[in-house]
């Protein structure tokens, strides 16, 4: 992930936010049958913004 462009990055988090919303609504519904899905991407949500906050900061 290290490796991705701000551009790149950007376009994963929101593709990640967009998996986080149907896994939630799967599991509304109850037609989730793997629970460690979320925190998969949970993480990875935490990830992506983690290596965005670290960029931001060392351009100042």
């Amino acid at each position: 992930m290290r490796a991705f462009g701000d551009t790149e990055l950007a376009k994963e988090l929101e593709e990640a936010h967009r998996e986080l919303f149907n896994l939630r609504f799967r599991l509304a519904t109850r037609q989730l049958v793997n629970y460690r899905e979320l925190r998969r991407v949970r993480k990875k949500v935490a990830r992506l913004k983690t290596i965005m906050r670290e960029r931001e900061l060392t351009k100042v």
